[in-house]
């Protein structure tokens, strides 16, 4: 048994796919009409062919349960770049309790997106503020093995 890839269902996968490429720098690699395979192996459905592959029309968005995840190298950049884009925010940047950075937002069909701060760039945060290896893995609940390797 082998993951593939994550698929979301939209309603219109022309503004799914633009959205996509505008805000992540997302492109498409494969496409298949109904179907189109984003760049990181994100994967698009129409909704008219899901609701035929499934045999109901009661598929709903929105649901809050379930989310994609990207990490970003220059986050500071990136969250200064989402503020010249009309969307909907599930909540602004916010810092997490190990120090990550993240921020949440729905793409056109309500799926949730959370873009967070590479790991590797809050150990280096951390220590570039000043802190010592010890107190950065402690403070991330990570292993000082982990810090070290930020470090090289």
């Amino acid at each position: 048994m082998k993951f593939k890839a994550p698929m979301l269902v939209v309603a219109d996968i022309n503004q799914t796919v633009e959205f996509y490429k505008k805000v992540l720098g997302l492109r498409v690699v494969m496409d298949f009409g109904a179907n189109k395979t984003l760049t990181g192996g994100l994967c698009l459905q129409t909704l008219a062919a899901w609701e035929e592959f499934i045999g109901t029309d009661e598929i709903s968005f929105g649901g809050n349960n379930a989310e994609i995840y990207f990490e970003e190298d220059d986050f500071d950049t990136f969250a200064e770049k989402l503020k010249k884009f009309d969307i909907e925010y599930v909540h602004p940047v916010k810092e997490h309790s190990w120090g990550q950075r993240v921020v949440r937002f729905y793409d056109p069909d309500k799926h949730i997106v959370e873009v967070g701060e590479n790991m590797k760039a809050v150990c280096r945060r951390f220590l570039d503020g000043g802190m010592t290896p010890g107190q950065a893995a402690e403070r991330m609940d990570v292993p000082i093995k982990f810090v070290t390797a930020c470090m090289r």
